[in-house]
């Protein structure tokens, strides 16, 4: 476990995409590919971000909105850092774009076996609401579908103002540019880990 510099949340851009492949590798069977990074960072209504130690990329997380439902695509931590709270500050800076970009409520999927990452996702106050069944092309695991709704209100701005607060870390969360405007109802197709 390497011990925390200077932590940054900010934007991904196409210069930390092999530094995201690297990360990539490391955590999925079924890593996603250079194309498919490009192609997210490209399209509107899509939020990915990096966190840095320094001049290196430690994790990523990526965002898709889907008319005013946040699809969190991606979230994953160098294993080199994991176990000291990137994810939480990474999935704090998705939620915050998601909301600053229309959403109401929020979506994922996670492993069944991966109970660390759910009780992340629960701590941000998503519930399960279901099961894919053999959704994980590289084993046949099934995946949790949790949501959490009422994330544009004073009170989830809250619960993420605290999550932020308890953090044993300092981690300097830059903003995003000002948000595009996108069309109604738009549906653009969401990545899974299945699309590499």
């Amino acid at each position: 476990m390497s011990t925390p510099a200077a932590i940054a949340v900010v934007p991904m851009r196409a210069r930390h995409v092999p530094e995201v492949l690297a990360i990539e590798a490391r955590v999925y069977p079924r890593p996603w590919s250079e194309r498919l990074f490009a192609a997210e960072l490209a399209r509107a209504g899509r939020a990915y971000v990096v966190a840095r130690a320094g001049d290196r990329v430690v994790g990523y997380a990526g965002l898709l909105m889907i008319a005013d439902d946040g699809h969190v695509a991606t979230v994953a931590v160098d294993p080199d850092w994991q176990g000291q709270g990137l994810a939480r500050h990474l999935l704090l800076a998705v939620v915050r774009r998601a909301i600053e970009l229309g959403a109401r409520q929020l979506t994922l999927e996670v492993r069944v076996s991966n109970e660390v990452a759910q009780a992340l996702y629960r701590s941000f106050g998503f519930a399960p609401a279901g099961a894919r069944k053999a959704y994980y092309a590289d084993n046949g695991e099934d995946a949790l579908v949790m949501w959490c709704h009422d994330v544009a209100t004073a009170e989830y701005a809250e619960r993420l103002a605290q999550l932020e607060a308890s953090s044993p870390l300092a981690v300097d969360h830059h903003r995003f540019e000002p948000a595009p405007v996108r069309a109604a109802g738009a549906h653009p197709a969401a990545p899974s880990r299945e699309a590499s």
